[in-house]
């Protein structure tokens, strides 16, 4: 065999040893204790029950904001639910004084919840770093950025800058016991839609998979931060494992395979089956390749569907035998009357909800035992 070919085929079967080891464990080898622990354990919790998650529950909620120790699901249920969802989006694209205060008031919210033994995933509505527009995609002023921030791009100093000041604050979050709080980072969620300026109108398919090759890298290999899980999570769109992979950056730079999905769940139509066999889709391909998975975003804004938990949620999350580490909602606003995705005292939909609650099926805060410490998970 030539010189060559018997190196390039010892590179390949390196690789594939490499992805290999990656199963079933975090992509960071350097990850600390209570991640690889939370990994390990949300991996193992997926086979019977789904942990359930709320966009910004503690924050805020129906009519109110920065209560002590409040979240409209505890007010109906007694219990937080077990996924808190955060966002960094308050990171960039302000002056200094505004992320600064952005940044110690997400920081509050993450240790809180771990303090108290809950679970923490962090979206990232990330404003356009090259043009106004915010994180949307408007026709008038937005420009493509991710060419513009990968490696090469006119603004990737920018972004590593962006990118470091993420990092910094990674390594700040520190719960009562000393350690680093981990956290499930979802970035560029729903890249298929084109309502995000990373969206897929607006990039090529190799200039986002450099993207998420590179924030990756940067943040574990450069900056140091040893506490974040990698969730991938697209919209709806796809109707197969191949569509669903289409921008997928690889099993090495992946932990968890998720799908934000509110147009089967009400927003569009009630399609429980559709939804359901997406949510296998995403299933099969995590336990085929040793990831975790997650329904990462859903809800029905308003819930005026008196039994959606239990008849439209649950019956989707449970019409095939998937391994879900958790289900989240979105958020409820502070001021709008009707821009709510979990109920509160009152809602026409909270005594369904407490059903929800009570299905041995669901784990909120108070279910979760130790669930960052790897020999002593278990369940109240």
């Amino acid at each position: 065999m030539p010189k060559k070919l018997m190196l390039s085929v010892i590179f390949v079967l390196l690789a594939f040893q490499v992805v290999q080891a990656q199963k079933n464990k975090p992509i960071d080898r350097k990850a600390t204790r209570q991640t690889k622990a939370l990994y390990h354990n949300l991996r193992k919790l997926a086979k019977k029950q789904t942990l359930f998650g709320h966009q910004h529950a503690t924050e805020y909620g129906h009519g109110w904001m920065g209560d002590f120790d409040r979240s409209d699901v505890k007010s109906v249920t007694g219990s937080h639910p077990a996924i808190i969802g955060i966002d960094f989006s308050g990171f960039s694209g302000r002056p200094a004084e505004a992320i600064q205060t952005a940044k110690e008031r997400v920081r509050k919210t993450v240790i809180d919840t771990y303090n108290r033994g809950g679970v923490i995933t962090a979206a990232w509505h990330f404003s356009n770093p090259i043009s106004p527009g915010g994180f949307n995609w408007v026709d008038s002023v937005s420009k493509p950025a991710v060419g513009s921030i990968i490696p090469g791009g006119e603004a990737h100093a920018q972004y590593k800058e962006i990118l470091r000041g993420v990092g910094e604050w990674a390594h700040t979050v520190k719960g009562n016991d000393g350690k680093l709080v981990p956290i499930i980072f979802r970035p560029y969620h729903e890249f298929d839609g084109g309502w995000f300026w990373w969206g897929k109108p607006h990039a090529s398919r190799e200039d986002f998979i450099t993207l998420w090759q590179f924030t990756v890298s940067y943040l574990r290999d450069s900056l140091q931060v040893h506490n974040f899980i990698y969730a991938f999570s697209p919209d709806n769109k796809f109707r197969t494992e191949a569509q669903y992979l289409e921008r997928y950056p690889g099993d090495e730079w992946v932990d968890m395979v998720g799908v934000d999905n509110y147009g089967d769940m009400g927003r569009n139509r009630f399609a429980p089956d559709t939804a359901a066999l997406k949510l296998k889709i995403v299933s099969d391909y995590a336990q085929k390749a040793g990831k975790l998975a997650a329904f990462t975003e859903t809800g029905l804004e308003s819930i005026p569907d008196t039994t959606w938990w239990t008849n439209m949620l649950l019956k989707t999350m449970k019409t095939y035998p998937v391994q879900l580490t958790y289900v989240l909602v979105w958020r409820n606003d502070m001021r709008s009357p009707t821009h709510f995705y979990a109920p509160f005292p009152g809602q026409v939909s909270a005594p369904n909800f407490l059903k929800f609650y009570r299905d041995p099926y669901t784990l909120f805060e108070k279910d979760l035992k130790k669930i960052y410490r790897r020999k002593f998970l278990g369940i109240f």
